[in-house]
C-alpha cells in the first residue's frame, strides 16, 4: 500500500463519501488509497507535508511523494481513472486561482448541499483494505 497514491477527504461530508465511492468504481489499477482528514493517520501526513491550510475546503492528493491540493487533486486523480474522466484536464488551461476559487466555494457549501454526518462513515469491507486510518 505504500506506493499508491493517497487521497485525504473529508470524511464526514456525504458528497466527499460519494466521491471516494465514484474514485473506487472507475480505479480499475487499484492506484488509490484513502484517509479521512479526521483520522490520525491523514493528521500526520498532513503534518509531514507542513500543509497549513486545511479546513472544510481542503481535498488532497498524494502521488509520487508530490502533494497536490483542492482543484490540482481533482484534476490529478480524474487523469488516471478510467473512462473519458481524463479529458477534464482540459481546465489546467484556468490559472489555478479561479480553479480554486469555484472548487473552495463549492466544498465550503458541499455539507449544507448534500448533508454530512457526526462521524467517518466506514467502508465497505470489500475495499477496507484501501483505506488508512480505519481500525480493521
Amino acid at each position: 500500500m505504500e506506493n499508491k497514491d493517497l487521497v485525504i477527504y473529508g470524511g464526514v461530508c456525504n458528497f466527499c463519501n460519494g466521491a471516494v465511492a465514484f474514485i473506487l468504481k472507475r480505479d480499475k489499477a487499484e492506484r488509490f488509497t484513502f484517509s479521512p482528514m479526521q483520522s490520525e493517520y491523514a493528521q500526520e501526513v498532513i503534518a509531514q507535508y507542513e500543509v497549513d491550510t486545511v479546513g472544510i475546503d481542503t481535498f488532497m492528493l498524494v502521488k509520487n511523494g508530490q502533494l497536490f491540493l483542492w482543484s490540482d487533486a481533482a484534476l490529478e486523480i480524474a487523469k488516471d481513472l478510467s473512462g473519458l474522466w481524463f479529458v477534464f484536464g482540459v481546465f489546467r488551461i484556468l490559472p489555478r486561482t479561479l480553479r480554486d476559487f469555484f472548487y473552495k466555494t463549492f466544498a465550503r457549501n458541499r455539507i449544507k448541499l448534500f448533508g454530512g454526518t457526526q462521524q467517518c462513515q466506514i467502508p465497505d469491507k470489500k475495499v477496507l483494505e484501501r483505506f488508512r486510518g480505519f481500525a480493521k
